[in-house]
């Protein structure tokens, strides 16, 4: 159960935060011929994906480091705020002339763009690498092929996004108290910390983000 709880929060976190993939996508290959344009899509997507599990791959390390993990999650809350309250991610991206510059574009802005996708990828995954990639995997391909139709019921169903800030907000909190000095120095004394933290994390974020939004 704990498996499969971190898997779905890894799947949710990557298709929230990677749901503009598909405007990334579209205004990288725009000028490209059709034929090429696929081509581009499908090299650009592996390399982005190679990158974002390299580098999730050693935060998921450094995150075993005292205090990385409770900066780490400190960090998410904004990251988990800013989803409610700024949705623009994408503001000028370069249409590739052919299809090495494309897949160029794609990778260079996926990498940028990806900062709190991996950060809070490596936080949902509690140390495992395999779900990092299994979770990438499983995710990529529902962004990619199906980012038109992600976007589509975000707009429409914003309570989605909410739902995704709360499971960000959720790791946010997770992390701080599963912090090897937080918790032998705190949640050691108050265990029903360990319950509290996340919960008020979770709840602060959805209120000021809707708060903000209205």
């Amino acid at each position: 159960m704990q498996f499969l709880s971190a898997l779905l929060s890894i799947i949710m976190i990557d298709i929230v935060l990677g749901g503009d993939n598909a405007i990334l996508i579209a205004l990288a290959t725009r000028r490209l011929p059709k034929n090429e344009r696929k081509k581009a899509i499908f090299w650009g997507v592996i390399g982005a994906v190679g990158v974002r599990a390299g580098l999730t791959a050693i935060a998921v390390y450094l995150l075993n480091i005292p205090l990385i993990q409770f900066v780490g999650g400190v960090l998410l809350i904004w990251i988990g705020y800013k989803l409610l309250v700024d949705e623009d991610k994408i503001e000028n991206v370069e249409s590739g002339k052919n299809i090495r510059e494309a897949v160029k574009t794609i990778v260079i802005a996926d990498l940028l763009m990806g900062i709190d996708n991996v950060l809070a990828v490596a936080g949902a995954a509690h140390g495992s690498v395999f779900l990092v990639v299994l979770g990438l995997f499983i995710s990529i391909p529902i962004i990619v092929w199906g980012s038109t139709l992600i976007l589509h019921f975000i707009e429409r169903f914003p309570i989605i996004v909410f739902f995704g800030a709360g499971v960000i907000a959720w790791t946010a909190g997770k992390m701080i108290v599963h912090d090897q000095y937080v918790h032998n120095t705190i949640i050691v004394s108050y265990p029903m910390l360990e319950l509290i933290v996340p919960i008020g994390i979770t709840a602060l974020v959805i209120f000021l983000g809707y708060w903000k939004r209205k």
